[in-house]
């Protein structure tokens, strides 16, 4: 197993070993001890979520107020997606950027991205079907979305044509986002993440 830093602060991806035969395939896609050593205190396993999405959808981006936040390990275990890691931590030195990631079942690559970072992906296939590890159950009070073809992003997504759902259609702007307050604070978000190491 390959665990690499992205290009934002609290962002990794995980490429694992496959050992195939005549018989079929067999890999570890996720480990917490490996994944402990690289982000330093293990991932809370409190809850796990598939979607399925059609090709052309487009989900997020999703972030959760920190605290508690929700870490996420996200693995493409059918068809492939393009997923999206965005910086919404307010005075992050990478505040505002993306990053994708192809997730699918031939490299069956995983993504692993902290709390106070936002989430999104696109389907590139039918049935694209995404595994989620989350460190927090989910909090409807405490989840949010920023619009994920705001231009002040400029996500390049890869759809002619994207399929949102209604709440990621009405969510509100980056600058709306910021200027309302709805945003991580980095350094709150750094502090909450330095007590996870400390315990």
């Amino acid at each position: 197993m390959k665990i690499r830093p992205l290009s934002i602060e609290g962002a990794w991806e995980v490429t694992p070993q496959q050992h195939g035969d005549p018989r079929g395939m067999f890999m570890e896609y996720y480990r917490f001890d490996r994944l402990a050593e690289v982000v330093g205190h293990p991932l809370r396993l409190a809850q796990a979520n598939m979607s399925v999405s059609a090709k052309g959808v487009v989900r997020g981006v999703h972030f959760a107020d920190v605290p508690p936040g929700q870490a996420k390990y996200v693995s493409c275990v059918r068809g492939a997606v393009l997923d999206v890691i965005v910086d919404l931590r307010v005075g992050s030195p990478t505040f505002g950027r993306w990053e994708g990631v192809r997730l699918d079942e031939v490299d069956r690559r995983a993504v692993y991205l902290a709390e106070g970072l936002g989430h999104g992906f696109c389907a590139l296939s039918d049935d694209a079907t995404l595994s989620y590890f989350c460190s927090e159950t989910f909090n409807p009070s405490g989840e949010h979305a920023v619009h994920p073809l705001d231009p002040d992003l400029g996500i390049s997504w890869p759809a002619d044509t994207p399929q949102l759902s209604a709440r990621d259609e009405a969510a509100p702007s980056l600058a709306e986002a910021v200027s309302s307050g709805l945003l991580p604070d980095y350094r709150a978000v750094q502090a909450f993440t330095e007590s996870l190491r400390t315990g």
